[in-house]
């Protein structure tokens, strides 16, 4: 929480609604022993309990909290509002609803000029990592831990247009580390069809056109499935929108949609991720 997300949190602070952030477990500031691990199923649960925290406030109206959530804390957002009809509104950033339907495979492999042969082979290594650190955890071994960003078949992102950003990461984040527990590739979400249609509240999706981790067109396809959804679209890449003039005019077309949902009555508004 000591990097973006503050920036997003400021612009809906601004706008008079409250925010809350945090770090999952394993992560940050956060507890959780071994580190760097990423639990879908253990990080929704500590997003129920982030709502429960914000609504058992004083200060806070239970009936108006809203869920923020980007990339894969986008999935975990959609799944939470899914299940808790309480939930007031949904913003979900460039949402990694599903690791295999829906990135991009094709577009990743010509940004980064691999071949089929190539990316399959590296995709084959992360697998073994997987396996091999799924397996460590069940015995209580330390994790095989992979690089966040970095060399094909030992990191998830491998792009090397990216490397200014994961540099810029590394220098402006305390707390955030190029490594992350390789189990996660055989535990990444995957979307079930109907999930955005069980959702009783107002969702404003937020996509990059020309994401090649998150695909716009999977995702506003699943998007169809409620008519309170709305998108929009913008001509950019996945991690464009966390910076610069795009996330000045994405975090302002958040911003408008929660208001417009939060603040239609007098009371307090929680924002949150």
């Amino acid at each position: 929480m000591d990097w973006i997300l503050p920036s997003f949190a400021q612009a809906f602070v601004g706008a008079g609604l409250a925010a809350l952030i945090f770090d999952y477990r394993h992560f940050g500031e956060s507890e959780g022993e071994p580190r760097q691990i990423v639990d879908v199923q253990k990080q929704r649960q500590d997003l129920r309990s982030a709502i429960a925290f914000a609504r058992s406030s004083a200060e806070l109206d239970p009936a108006k909290v809203a869920l923020w959530g980007t990339s894969l804390g986008g999935s975990h957002v959609i799944a939470i509002a899914g299940e808790d009809a309480r939930i007031a509104a949904v913003v979900a950033n460039m949402p990694a609803l599903d690791v295999l339907r829906g990135a991009d495979f094709s577009a990743r492999m010509t940004r980064q000029n691999v071949s089929a042969v190539q990316f399959a082979t590296t995709t084959a290594r992360l697998l073994k990592a997987a396996v091999e650190d799924w397996a460590r955890g069940l015995f209580g071994k330390s994790p095989r831990y992979l690089n966040v960003y970095g060399e094909p078949g030992e990191a998830f992102f491998t792009d090397p247009a990216l490397a200014e950003r994961f540099e810029a990461v590394e220098k402006g984040s305390p707390t955030w580390r190029n490594l992350v527990a390789a189990r996660f590739f055989l535990q990444a979400p995957r979307y079930r069809k109907g999930a955005v249609g069980r959702i009783r509240a107002p969702l404003l999706f937020t996509l990059a056109s020309h994401d090649v981790e998150v695909s716009a067109d999977f995702v506003k396809e699943a998007a169809k499935e409620s008519t309170l959804a709305r998108v929009k679209e913008y001509p950019a890449d996945h991690f464009d929108l966390y910076h610069g003039e795009l996330f000045e005019q994405v975090a302002a077309d958040q911003v408008e949609f929660l208001v417009e949902h939060l603040r239609r009555t007098s009371g307090h508004d929680v924002e949150r991720r």
